[in-house]
C-alpha cells in the first residue's frame, strides 16, 4: 500500500511539474516570430509567418545555405517559391527541429540540405537541451524575463513576421580566395560523426513519410569543403538512396569566380556567386517537372511585392 502511495504522489508530481513548465513556457515562449519580440533566428524563422502551404522548396543547413540560395532568384527565373531555414553554425539538431516547424505550416515538395553542417560535431548535452527547449520553450527563451511584458502572460502565439529574401542574407562585399585548387581527387573519406548521420537518416526518413524528396548539395566553398568530405557525403547518400549535388566539383557549370564571387576568402559565397548556384538549382529544379510556376497566381502576388522590394535593393 506504501509503495502504491508513493507512486501515486510521484505521478502527481510529475503531472504539476510538466504542467506548471507548459504554463511557464506559454509565457515565455515570444508571441509572434519577429527579433522584435524575442523569436530566435527571425530570419529563418520567418517561415512561420509565411501564407500556409505556400512553400514548395525547403532549403537547411548553415550559413552556407543563407549565402548560396536566393529565393527571390529561384522565384525570377521559375516562379517557385522556397524559403531558406539557415543558421549561423547550424547543428543538424537544430536542422532537424527546424525541419519539423516548418512541416507544421507547409508541405514543401523538396528539401535540400546543405552538406557543411553534416560535418559539425554535435555535444549529447546540447542535443538533450535543444530538443527540451524545443517541448517547453522555457528553456529556450529563459533570457526573455527581463522584456516580458503584460500580454505574455495571456496572449496568443500568432506568426506573422516574414523575411522578404526568404531566408538569405545579401552580401555584396568581395573579398577573394587564393585557395581555387582545392578539390584535389582521392579516394579518401572524411568519416561523419555518427550522430550526424542519425540524425540525417531521421530527416530522410521524416521527408520520406511526407512526400517530399530529400536532396544534399554542397555549395562552393574554398575553406570549408575538400574531396574527402565530397566522398563521405557521396557515401551517405548511396546509402540514402537520395540525389546528391556537390557544386565544387568542375563538372558542374557553376563557374564560381574565386576572385569575385566570395565575401570571405572562399568561406562564403556573396551574392553574384549565389547567383550562380540558384540559377544551376532553378535549371535543376526545372528539369524535375514537379513544381509549379506561380508568379500569375494572384494567390501569390505577396512574392511579387517581395520580389520587387528585392530588385530594388540589389539594384541600388
Amino acid at each position: 500500500m506504501v509503495y502504491v502511495k508513493r507512486a501515486v504522489s510521484s505521478v502527481i508530481f510529475v503531472a504539476g511539474l510538466i504542467f506548471l513548465l507548459l504554463v511557464v513556457s506559454h509565457i515565455f515562449i515570444p508571441k509572434n516570430n519577429t527579433g522584435e519580440s524575442g523569436m530566435e533566428e527571425a530570419h529563418a524563422n520567418g517561415i512561420l509567418g509565411e501564407k500556409e502551404n505556400t512553400i514548395d522548396v525547403l532549403v537547411l543547413g548553415d550559413s552556407e545555405s543563407y549565402s548560396s540560395i536566393i529565393p527571390m532568384e529561384l522565384w525570377r527565373e521559375n516562379g517557385y517559391t522556397s524559403y531558406v531555414c539557415g543558421t549561423s553554425l547550424q547543428m543538424l539538431d537544430y536542422t532537424n527541429i527546424m525541419l519539423k516547424r516548418a512541416f507544421e505550416s507547409q508541405k514543401p515538395k523538396i528539401v535540400i540540405l546543405e552538406t557543411n553542417a553534416v560535418y559539425r560535431n554535435i555535444k549529447e548535452e546540447i542535443t538533450g537541451l535543444s530538443e527540451l527547449g524545443e517541448r517547453f520553450s522555457v528553456f529556450r527563451y529563459h533570457n526573455r524575463w527581463k522584456s516580458l511584458k503584460l500580454s505574455d502572460f495571456g496572449g496568443k502565439v500568432k506568426y506573422t513576421g516574414t523575411d522578404n529574401y526568404k531566408g538569405y542574407r545579401y552580401h555584396t562585399k568581395i573579398n577573394p580566395s587564393r585557395h581555387s585548387k582545392y578539390m584535389s581527387q582521392t579516394d579518401d573519406i572524411a568519416e561523419i560523426p555518427e550522430k550526424n548521420i542519425e540524425y540525417v537518416k531521421a530527416m530522410k526518413e521524416f521527408c520520406d513519410k511526407n512526400n517530399a524528396e530529400f536532396i544534399l548539395l554542397s555549395t562552393p566553398s574554398t575553406r570549408n569543403w575538400n574531396y574527402k568530405r565530397h566522398n563521405g557525403i557521396s557515401k551517405l547518400a548511396e546509402e540514402l538512396g537520395c540525389e546528391y549535388i556537390d557544386l565544387n566539383l568542375s563538372d558542374n557549370m557553376v563557374d564560381i569566380d574565386w576572385n569575385n564571387d566570395t565575401r570571405d576568402k572562399g568561406d562564403h559565397l556573396n551574392y553574384f556567386g549565389a547567383v550562380k548556384v540558384t540559377r544551376f538549382l532553378s535549371d535543376y529544379l526545372k528539369e524535375k517537372k514537379i513544381l509549379t510556376d506561380h508568379r500569375n497566381d494572384k494567390a501569390y502576388s505577396k512574392w511579387n511585392d517581395d520580389f520587387h522590394k528585392y530588385e530594388e535593393a540589389v539594384n541600388k
